[in-house]
């Protein structure tokens, strides 16, 4: 490891121990990094000391106004705050600093502000509460906060029991003490700090469809290296393109796909405060945007509403965070005339590592590794799989999983390799195609049953708005498989008790697949328990079986 910048050196003391690393691999040519690296230098001050500050950066609400800054304007304010950071809070290279806020220009540059002083983030979901905030503070020994206003009540509440916490100012709210205030108070320009390669710079928390986060540590290197892999081998965005999306800037999906990508290549990013589907068509067409970023039931919910609005300028669409069913994906293809580019990530490994371009797709299947990553199938003995075999997903790149002081590394990581949890198989033609997250195997009367399976088989009935698909104990089969379906608006309500439509779907599903893959259970909801990322929380629906 290079000579650490920290003056606090929590991150690099609790990371675990280097044989219990996944083996890094650097093969392309663009990932050779210099020992010396800052992330904020390379994506945001690059730009402007090659005379492209002018280039548009960055819109959204600023202070209840809508505003767009450009790239000088983005570093400026990110200097300004980091002055803040760094003179009047005292935080110096290594201390965790939490951000709390939605998507927006000034957590953008609060992020910038964070890596350009040198320091680690630790960005947090608007929706979490005192409990879990407080859980984040005490593992990553947070000392100081940015958060916005509007979401103080529960933070303040999480300090008062948090004595590590020791610094919190707030953007937003009236007053010289706001943030924004400080900020204007000071100088426009700040020498970005010399920080290593491989000096932490993020510590993300897992999104919980799980109920057990975990603190997943970040280099600048890491940073970088996503940007280098993903986005020219299978996104390919321009410098004119307009990001767009819903995935928190908290949730490593949105600080790529809207902060990180847009900027590696020059191009400017919307951020949205809320980005529901009703909410996302519109500022699609209202800023022309070309790139959305997505989870596959917004897309799914977006579908009837295309032709609502003017989304010509729409050219790609990237859907992650859960497996994207097949019918999903016929069904924006034929409302936009767009194929979605899918792929697989993990907080653990930052961004996406098995993904394929719009031209390569393939109904069903995720992809292929992505350039500067390895993937393979492993059987429970950690032995390689033949081509249609269901196994675990294991993988190796240039980024990878270190668990902030967590014993659950060692089940992450095994001979080099991160398992990311994930049941897959690959087709003969070496395209990876999911199954089941691999608690989420259905074991029934001997069958192994893959619940996603069944549950993109049920999203192609017409009457299915949305659907989790668990195993529940049964004695004579040991599980059977249950479908929780929330019916679609237009469906009579006196029918979601009738026999006729359980068996309307049971038989349905017979129709399509194996036959001993059916819900033998349905259950009727209004809604689903899904992560603020949009992922299925199929735990909580086990919970509740």
């Amino acid at each position: 490891m290079a000579i650490t910048a920290h003056r606090d050196t929590f991150a690099r003391d609790h990371l675990p121990p280097p044989e219990q690393w996944p083996d890094l691999v650097f093969e392309l040519p663009e990932l050779q990094f210099p020992e010396r690296l800052n992330c904020a230098a390379e994506l945001l001050d690059r730009w402007v000391a090659q005379g492209q500050g002018e280039r548009p950066c960055v819109q959204g609400l600023h202070l209840g106004e809508w505003v767009c800054w450009s790239y000088a304007e983005l570093q400026a304010q990110a200097n300004r705050i980091a002055h803040v950071l760094v003179r009047e809070m005292g935080v110096q290279p290594g201390n965790r600093v939490l951000l709390r806020g939605a998507n927006s220009p000034m957590m953008a540059a609060c992020w910038f502000a964070v890596m350009k002083v040198g320091a680690i983030a630790v960005a947090t979901m608007p929706l979490l509460r005192a409990k879990e905030l407080g859980q984040v503070i005490q593992k990553a020994q947070v000392s100081h906060a940015l958060c916005d206003a509007r979401l103080a009540e529960e933070l303040v509440l999480a300090g008062s029991q948090c004595p590590e916490l020791r610094e919190l100012v707030y953007y937003g709210g009236d007053g010289d003490a706001a943030l924004q205030a400080r900020a204007q108070r000071q100088p426009a320009h700040f020498d970005t700090v010399d920080t290593a390669a491989d000096d932490c710079c993020i510590i993300a928390f897992t999104s919980g469809t799980t109920g057990q986060p975990k603190g997943t540590m970040h280099f600048h290197r890491d940073v970088m290296a996503i940007c280098r892999c993903w986005p020219p081998h299978c996104l390919r965005p321009n410098a004119d393109d307009i990001f767009i999306g819903s995935p928190p800037l908290a949730f490593t999906f949105g600080l790529g796909g809207l902060l990180l990508f847009p900027l590696s290549v020059g191009a400017s990013t919307v951020l949205l405060e809320k980005a529901s589907p009703d909410q996302l068509l519109p500022a699609i067409a209202r800023h022309r945007a070309t790139v959305c970023f997505t989870a596959p039931t917004s897309y799914r919910a977006m579908a009837g509403e295309v032709n609502r609005h003017d989304i010509a300028s729409l050219r790609k669409c990237v859907s992650a965070g859960e497996a994207l069913p097949a019918a999903t994906r016929q069904l924006w293809k034929d409302a936009t005339g767009i194929e979605l580019i899918d792929g697989i990530g993990a907080t653990e490994l930052l961004h996406i590592f098995v993904s394929h371009d719009e031209h390569n797709a393939r109904p069903g299947a995720t992809g292929k590794p992505v350039p500067g990553y390895r993937a393979c199938i492993l059987d429970d003995d950690g032995r390689p799989l033949p081509p249609g075999q269901v196994g675990r997903l294991a993988v190796k790149g240039p980024t990878g999983c270190r668990y902030l002081a967590d014993e659950r590394q060692q089940a992450y990581v095994q001979n080099g390799w991160n398992l990311t949890g994930d049941a897959y198989l690959m087709d003969e033609d070496g395209y990876f195609v999911y199954q089941a997250r691999t608690d989420d195997m259905i074991i029934s009367g001997g069958y192994n049953i893959a619940g996603p399976e069944v549950e993109a088989c049920l999203l192609a009935h017409p009457a299915v708005a949305e659907c989790g698909v668990i195993g529940v104990p049964d004695e004579a089969r040991g599980q059977i498989v249950k479908a929780v379906v929330v019916l679609k608006p237009g469906v009579q309500a006196e029918l979601t008790q009738d026999p006729v439509l359980i068996r309307a779907l049971q038989d349905f599903v017979k129709a399509s697949i194996a036959p001993y893959k059916y819900p033998r259970a349905i259950e009727f909801r209004a809604s689903l328990p899904r992560t603020e990322t949009g992922k299925l929380q199929r735990f909580r629906l086990r919970e509740s079986a």
